[in-house]
């Protein structure tokens, strides 16, 4: 029985939707927390708030719940973020392919000679090399 005081709590991974007033609170509760001189983790707080909720007698939890405004489960949709899709400028898309456009013309004509001119010299290189390296031609004198 003593080996079974020691083991850990087997932990479990959850996620939940919440009011972003409700989800300030806990930025609020952590705050109060450490000018209490302690500091504490989100999900310390949550489970602090359900064993004070397991402390209470039926009719305090059922007030407790009764306040809780039920909410619509699962992630929140893309409807709370369309009214912030109009403020973007429509002509945005449309301008960065003209500054990639011109960065990439003003780039070009400055690398390109550059590139050529290290060709040329590869290739005045080689033919210097062959030239080098061929026997030499008898001239015929007539």
């Amino acid at each position: 029985m003593a080996s079974q005081n020691n083991k850990k709590p087997k932990l479990v991974r959850d996620s939940f939707t919440i009011p972003k007033a409700e989800f300030a609170a806990i930025e609020t509760l952590k705050t109060r927390a450490i000018a209490l001189g302690t500091s504490v983790k989100k999900s310390e707080l949550l489970r602090a708030g359900l064993m004070a909720l397991q402390g209470l007698n039926d009719a305090a939890f059922k007030a407790a719940l009764s306040a809780v405004p039920t909410l619509k489960t699962g992630r929140p949709t893309g409807t709370e973020k369309k009214p912030e899709a109009p403020k973007k400028p429509v002509a945005k898309p449309v301008a960065k392919p003209a500054v990639k456009a011109a960065a990439k013309v003003a780039t070009k004509p400055v690398a390109q000679p550059a590139v050529k001119a290290a060709v040329a010299k590869k290739v005045a290189a080689k033919s210097a090399a062959k030239k080098a390296a061929a026997p030499a031609k008898k001239v015929a004198t007539a």
